[in-house]
């Protein structure tokens, strides 16, 4: 019995993994980054690493809404923000436990979402693109206005962290891992939605709008589902970044900041657009050049970081010609892909071929 399985597990991976040059470098990445704690990393590097697999979520969830439907929002910081400060005030005010408020914030901000989808539908383009960047904008005045609710400036401190009772160097490697597994479970539900039927409507709405509308699909319907689909993922890196050590423990008016939104831009072209994992793999990159490479290993002035980190960027993505890393390294790894017979992956790879032959 055990044999049996093996031989279909060793069958799967051949036909699916191994085969196929892209995912067995992602596989290869995914394992990396799985042992690199027990390289005995500096607390520097893992603080790094950690911020960037959350903010790798986001970055996904932004190319999720807009590399598969089309729809431009530069405010995407605004689901950031909401997760950040739902699960903080509800600590702050009623004092529960992250296990709940992180949950709760998810269903703030699909609602938010939602409640934010409908005027914003009703524009397109660059329009979309204006009313969308507004909103953080809004959220942030009306943070500082109540400010006796809120806290305005000041922010929430001294949240709770994930594992209050281990060591300081333990703690890093617990959110490390933590992180990293709902960056690897997030992309890979995102990835299924835009490979799924779903997914197939969003890109359908994104080369051709007017024809799909005349095919009887409901815009509306998907784009509105894209729109909260997206926000609960920008929403739930917000709210675990919030109870981080690499934050502070922090919620404060930085998770709200425009920059957030352009950085997230930057990232998901940079990893290629429609994509789901160049946008990750954006933010791994980039982020380890910026905060690491730039400050520590080749010690660039302040100065001069932003152009130098600026200069990187565009020369690559300008060396790519607009593709993306992702696109580029799968357009180059197809070179290798040799196609394998197919009695060599197995008797189940066969017997599904030949199902697909007969239909």
């Amino acid at each position: 019995m055990a044999t049996t399985y093996l031989r279909r597990f060793y069958s799967s991976f051949l036909a699916h993994i191994y085969d196929i040059p892209p995912r067995l470098l992602a596989l290869l990445g995914i394992l990396l980054l799985i042992c690199l704690p027990l390289a005995g990393l500096s607390a520097r590097i893992l603080l790094i690493l950690t911020t960037a697999f959350i903010l790798g979520i986001f970055a996904a969830s932004w190319d999720l809404l807009v590399g598969r439907t089309g729809q431009i929002s530069l405010g995407h910081a605004l689901f950031f923000g909401i997760g950040a400060y739902s699960t903080g005030l509800l600590f702050y005010h009623l004092n529960w436990p992250l296990w709940i408020t992180i949950p709760l914030s998810l269903i703030i901000g699909s609602l938010a979402a939602l409640l934010i989808g409908f005027p914003c539908l009703r524009v397109k383009g660059h329009y979309l693109a204006l009313v969308t960047l507004a909103f953080p904008i809004i959220l942030m005045g009306l943070i500082l206005y109540f400010r006796d609710f809120t806290r305005g400036d000041f922010g929430i401190w001294n949240l709770p962290s994930y594992f209050p009772t281990l060591p300081y160097t333990q703690q890093l490697i617990a959110e490390y891992y933590l992180c990293l597994f709902l960056l690897l479970a997030s992309a890979i539900i995102m990835y299924k939605i835009a490979n799924s039927k779903i997914g197939i409507v969003f890109v359908s709405i994104l080369d051709d709008e007017l024809a799909s509308k005349a095919s009887g699909i409901n815009i509306t319907r998907y784009k509105m589902m894209a729109f909260v689909i997206s926000g609960l993922f920008a929403t739930l890196a917000g709210s675990v970044n919030a109870h981080l050590m690499a934050n502070g423990h922090v919620t404060s008016l930085a998770s709200l900041r425009i920059t957030l939104s352009f950085m997230a831009v930057a990232w998901t072209i940079f990893g290629g657009i429609g994509t789901i994992t160049g946008p990750i793999a954006g933010v791994l990159i980039l982020e380890i050049l910026d905060k690491y490479v730039l400050t520590e290993v080749i010690d660039v002035p302040s100065s001069w970081r932003l152009i130098s980190y600026s200069a990187f960027v565009i020369i690559l993505v300008i060396f790519w010609r607009g593709r993306g890393l992702a696109r580029f390294v799968t357009d180059k790894l197809e070179d290798f892909e040799e196609a394998r017979d197919i009695d060599e992956r197995g008797p189940k790879i066969w017997k599904t071929y030949k199902k697909k032959e007969k239909k």
